[in-house]
């Protein structure tokens, strides 16, 4: 018995020395930073990968860009995603590795085509994360992913960094594909492009900037909304984080700008017989940041007509895109289907088939509660 345990001590101790026989060392991998889509003029798909490199250059060739943070871009070209990174493959001497993959830029001519089946790979494979952040970029992928940012490391940084201030939209990639699956068949997504080097900087020493949003109906981009715009679609969405108004009231001598503290928005849908309804209430609380007029908002008079003024700034903004995105556009990107198919999902079975035409009839009214909290110290006299 003896003899037993001692010959089962052993072996058990020959299993524990034998290591991690399946350890990946980080000098043998391609960790994928960033990843940009493209269409080339053959009409093939291209596949720009931003590597980051912790051992040093990485050999192969395909169009590299190596700078002191050791971030390297490559190129594969295929008809499909999967194929274009089977050429990738070739040009490098490393193993990809996508789970550390932060951004996904694809370019504006590729999304005219369509995205949703492209997609599909990132969806479907098992490392790329749910949580990148998705862009479409105005020019070519590559010429973004290769730009040389003064303070961050590389684009996918400085890309990350503009997503998560949330002044525009922001948008991963699982809440895209989610966006996708929707009942209104829309989806919204920023839309950069280069900002022009600094005087004195090389043409690479720049970076990327959110200019606009692009509006996509069924996969397919068919347009872009402004800056002012996309505050609106945010505001319809409940997704406000940042915002600054400002007002010139009729009876002041100047302007009075107000920073967004916090505001909530409710969409609360109506079916009156064929006629579709909806309530858009918003409450919000701001601070006065700047008041160049002689108005006292110490006095609950005049702090009272501010407050009404901004109830209108927002109301004008709100108008000003149901104008533009169900007027124009006809795009639900500001989440009408959902709010019907939650609250009438029998109805909302008989009009689904429909909503496309019903959208840009739904008839809107406004219920906007502002109130300012604090208004500062007083004016520099």
């Amino acid at each position: 018995m003896r003899r037993t345990i001692i010959i089962c001590f052993v072996c058990a101790t020959f299993i524990l020395l034998t290591g991690c026989w399946d350890r990946r060392e980080t000098n043998d991998l391609a960790i994928i930073t960033g990843v940009g889509l493209d269409i080339n003029k053959e009409g093939e798909i291209e596949v720009t990968v931003e590597i980051y490199s912790p051992g040093g250059s990485i050999g192969g060739g395909g169009g590299s860009q190596e700078d002191e943070s050791k971030t390297v871009l490559r190129t594969g070209r295929g008809v499909s995603i999967p194929e274009a990174i089977e050429d990738l493959n070739k040009k490098l001497s490393r193993e990809i590795i996508w789970n550390h993959t932060e951004v996904i830029v694809i370019n504006k001519k590729f999304a005219e085509m369509g995205i949703r089946d492209e997609l599909d790979f990132f969806v479907r494979h098992t490392e790329p994360r749910l949580r990148s952040y998705v862009f479409i970029s105005e020019g070519n992928t590559k010429d973004i992913m290769a730009l040389r940012p003064p303070l961050e490391r590389n684009s996918s940084e400085v890309l990350i960094k503009l997503a998560e201030s949330e002044v525009l939209m922001k948008v991963t990639l699982f809440e895209l594909v989610e966006m996708l699956k929707e009942e209104s068949g829309a989806s919204i997504l920023p839309l950069i492009d280069k900002l022009p080097p600094e005087k004195g900087r090389q043409p690479l020493e720049t970076i990327a900037y959110i200019n606009r949003s692009a509006v996509l109906k069924q996969g397919k981009m068919i347009g872009s909304i402004n800056d002012q715009i996309t505050r609106g679609v945010l505001w319809f969405r409940d997704e406000i984080k940042e915002s600054i108004v400002t007002v010139k009231p009729e009876e002041a001598d100047g302007f009075i700008s107000m920073n967004l503290i916090k505001g909530r928005t409710d969409l609360i849908p109506k079916m009156d017989g064929y006629q579709l309804k909806m309530t858009v209430k918003v409450v919000t609380v701001d601070d006065v940041i700047q008041n160049q007029t002689n108005w006292d908002l110490n006095k609950v008079e005049e702090l009272k007509m501010l407050e009404k003024e901004l109830v209108k700034k927002i109301e004008k903004r709100l108008t000003d895109t149901l104008e533009k995105v169900q007027k124009e556009m006809k795009a639900d990107v500001i989440g009408f289907a959902e709010e019907f198919r939650r609250k009438h999902p029998e109805q909302w079975k008989e009009i689904k088939e429909e909503w496309e035409g019903k959208f840009p009839t739904v008839e809107v009214t406004f219920d906007i509660e502002a109130k300012i909290l604090r208004t500062g110290k007083g004016r520099i006299s």
